[in-house]
């Protein structure tokens, strides 16, 4: 899992089968490195949240999306956070 920032949402008009539905928002993680993950909970921009990548990304999909492609998925917003710990 990594922590990331929400820092906007990615619209595309086509889509691979499966995806069309799918929010996509632009990370950006604590380096600038901005990535692009599929939104499962709603996120807003501005939001600090935590997304796991790889083949974790796309369990957390659920069974029925097994077969979409993703490499990384937003699983929580995270309420607090203390970098200093």
């Amino acid at each position: 899992m990594n922590i990331f920032q929400v820092d906007g949402t990615l619209v595309c008009t086509d889509r691979h089968p499966g995806m069309e539905k799918l929010p996509l928002r632009i990370l950006r993680d604590q380096k600038g490195k901005i990535q692009v993950a599929v939104d499962t909970i709603g996120t807003c921009d501005g939001n600090w949240v935590y997304a796991v990548s790889g083949s974790a990304a796309r369990q957390a999909l659920g069974q029925e999306r097994v077969h979409i492609i993703t490499d990384l998925t937003i699983c929580g917003i995270i309420d607090f956070w203390d970098e200093a710990e």
